[in-house]
């Protein structure tokens, strides 16, 4: 599993570089790609500039690829893999549909596109929590007017959902989640309305870049975002990933397939943060998860 927006901050894979070979190659190898010190906006800030999209992308994305890069010799069998929004580029790395320095490139592209389309038309984003995700698609759909529209973009856990859309639509949508009984809705710092119909522009522009890339089939099936379904070829991911911007992140059904896939399965976190091993905890509770974050993390691991 590989972590999306969110899970970036300033000194993140630092440590990382410093213990191990291959981790410091992998982010050599992506600043050289991007024509910029990316490593260095990660270690050093400023945070204002590491979380504009265009740079949290690629940032997030190199994070896990290092970890990958480490610890991949050690990984004998892989049933599958998934990434939440972003990070299904990541997990297509991993599984070889792509090259670091090219994902990297992509998602640096990806980001610069959504960030334009959130100065076309402002949107923005809420997380509700404690309520179920068919009672804030009915919030959602009772809000949407001709003033806006606001959807469930992210369906992270069944009590966790992201709304996302035009200001106005998603101020009433988490209104009528709180009258539904939603235990807290928490605006987020985003620079536009991801995986809504507010996207549409970057739609084209992700297509033009990644029709000019060369997609390997996945040495295991990658759960794509936006059908929740096993993607094994490189044709399926292209048309999916272009799909994912405008789509929700079904993340339960995503980590549900996962594990009706490969029963029994660890499900290993790789990137920063330990957030999606908590989610898998809510979807799947006797999931046994591992996250390879940190370089302690991973020379445990390795150990």
């Amino acid at each position: 599993m590989c972590p999306g927006q969110g899970a970036q901050r300033v000194g993140m894979g630092r440590d990382l570089a410093e213990r191990f070979p291959a981790a410091r190659e992998t982010f050599e190898a992506i600043d050289d790609a991007l024509g910029f010190r990316l490593s260095r906006l990660m270690w050093e800030g400023p945070e204002s500039q590491l979380t504009l999209t265009q740079n949290t992308q690629p940032a997030i994305l190199a994070h896990s690829v290092a970890v990958w890069a480490v610890v991949r010799p050690r990984f004998h069998a892989v049933g599958a893999a998934a990434g939440h929004s972003l990070g299904e580029y990541s997990a297509h790395v991993a599984a070889g549909t792509l090259a670091p320095t090219v994902a990297a490139q992509l998602v640096r592209r990806r980001g610069e596109l959504m960030y334009a389309a959130g100065e076309e038309r402002p949107g923005t984003m809420a997380a509700v929590l404690g309520l179920a995700t068919a009672q804030v698609d009915q919030a959602c759909n009772e809000a949407s007017g001709a003033d806006g529209v606001a959807v469930a973009a992210n369906l992270n856990a069944p009590d966790q959902t992201v709304i996302s859309g035009d200001p106005a639509a998603v101020t009433r949508a988490g209104e009528g989640c709180k009258a539904r009984g939603a235990k807290r809705v928490v605006a987020l710092k985003v620079s536009g309305a991801f995986h809504s119909p507010l996207m549409v522009p970057a739609v084209d522009g992700l297509h033009d870049a990644l029709t000019g890339v060369d997609f390997a089939d996945p040495a295991w099936p990658v759960i794509a975002n936006a059908g929740a379904e096993p993607v094994r070829t490189g044709v399926d991911a292209k048309r999916l990933l272009v799909d994912q911007l405008t789509a929700p992140v079904r993340w339960v059904e995503c980590m549900r397939a996962a594990a009706a896939l490969v029963p029994g399965a660890t499900f290993v976190e790789l990137g920063p943060g330990t957030v999606l091993a908590g989610l898998v905890k809510r979807i799947v509770p006797d999931a046994a998860t591992l996250t390879l974050g940190t370089a302690d993390e991973v020379e445990r691991f390795l150990a």
